[in-house]
């Protein structure tokens, strides 16, 4: 289309929630952000864009992934912990389209004719085109493929309306642009989101790549980790830009070059993600983010639900990982519904959907995102804009969780 703010829309929108949902882990910001810096958007607004984009898609992450300890932590089937935290997640979720429109619409200084149908109508059917499926899967499939289908299911019929409405007026290509086919240029990307499937989806291959396990243990016992080399999203994109490059052609030394350019990018970002999760898991491990949710349980009582989405958005923005925020805190949130005479599906329900708004302004994610467009450093710009939509979606969630905890 003519207009870049459609084009914008997709790929804040469908774009980065069709690699949380294959991908997750922080894939989404990191990817689609270039994309929308590319089509004209500035820096901070394109990174604020892709943070706020997908997280809607975060309560189910890569294929389902935050829901695991949820249903460690209940007993309860998968199906009934998706049900209900899709069903809050697309009471607010309709909002976050409109407002990622908002942003790319300040980021352009000119108005095409269509601005008006560009700012409200397609987002609002953006929403819509997500949230149908993405529920419909969610109650009646289960946690692994909402995000991931939603966005492909809705993302299709909103490329088909723009390509019939608005795609008739096409800018003229440069004369002087060194030219690369769609397919060429998607290349990556399509490797990456095909790897993510085939490596989730098929059982056998799964199960081969989640047994190559590095592990770890305090001498003591008190603390132990481990990491799937073959399975990690991180060893996906390696591979994506490896395979990528070779169907592209790329030259030996375009390899080197860019390589080392990644490299030095990464050194001050690793430093940064270092001392945050460092300082995550002291406050993990000594306790101190459980008390603060034990307390607020103890003295809200009844009310917590209006809480828990806030607890789950606290996990996230200390850990980092949606899917980690509740390894955290689905047991305070079982035992706080038993407590108090709640329905445990939905106070996880709105456990997940915290979590997931809480990704948009979790420092960790801040500063792998920002690092990707050159932003490192100012990370401060983009948590300004996305803490004024986060807070007051969360504040929403726990309206909305009281209201069905009650029912």
């Amino acid at each position: 289309s003519s207009d870049p703010r459609l084009t914008a829309l997709v790929v804040a929108w469908f774009f980065a929630l069709l690699l949380e949902g294959a991908a997750g882990f922080g894939t989404s910001a990191a990817l689609a952000a270039p994309f929308l810096v590319a089509i004209g958007m500035g820096p901070v607004a394109a990174v604020t864009a892709a943070m706020l984009g997908h997280i809607v898609g975060v309560t189910f992450g890569a294929v389902g992934t935050p829901v695991v300890p949820m249903v460690t932590a209940s007993g309860l089937e998968p199906v009934e912990i998706s049900a209900s935290m899709a069903l809050q997640a697309s009471v607010i979720g309709w909002v976050v389209p409109i407002v990622v429109a908002f942003l790319i619409a300040r980021s352009y200084t000119t108005q095409p004719a269509q601005a008006g149908w560009a700012r409200w109508g397609l987002p609002l059917i953006s929403a819509i085109a997500f949230l149908v499926p993405f529920l419909l899967i969610a109650v009646f499939v289960g946690p692994e493929l909402p995000t991931l289908g939603g966005a492909i299911a809705g993302g299709a019929v909103v490329i088909l309306l723009i390509r019939r409405f608005a795609a008739h007026d096409r800018p003229p290509a440069d004369p002087d642009a060194e030219s690369m086919s769609l397919a060429k240029a998607m290349a990556p990307y399509l490797i990456l989101v095909a790897l993510v499937l085939v490596t989730r989806l098929v059982g056998p291959l799964r199960e081969a790549l989640q047994s190559i396990e590095l592990s770890w243990s305090a001498a003591d016992g008190t603390f132990s980790g481990s990491f799937q080399p073959f399975y990690h999203p991180g060893t996906m994109l390696f591979i994506s830009f490896l395979l990528g490059a070779l169907v592209q052609r790329a030259r030996p030394d375009q390899l080197r070059d860019s390589l080392a350019s990644a490299g030095k990018t990464l050194v001050p970002v690793a430093a940064a993600l270092v001392a945050m999760l460092s300082l995550a898991r002291i406050m993990v491990h000594a306790g101190m983010v459980d008390a603060i949710a034990a307390a607020a349980a103890d003295a809200l009582g009844g009310a917590w639900p209006l809480l828990a989405p806030s607890v789950g958005a606290l996990g996230t923005f200390v850990t980092g990982s949606a899917t980690a925020s509740n390894a955290l805190f689905s047991d305070l949130q079982v035992a706080t519904a038993e407590a108090i005479g709640q329905d445990v599906a939905v106070m996880l329900g709105a456990q997940g959907l915290g979590a997931a708004l809480g990704n948009a302004i979790a420092p960790h994610n801040l500063i792998a995102a920002a690092a990707i467009v050159a932003l490192a450093g100012r990370e401060n710009e983009i948590l300004r804009r996305s803490i004024p939509v986060v807070i007051p979606l969360v504040l929403a969630a726990g309206a909305v969780a009281l209201v069905l905890a009650n029912l």
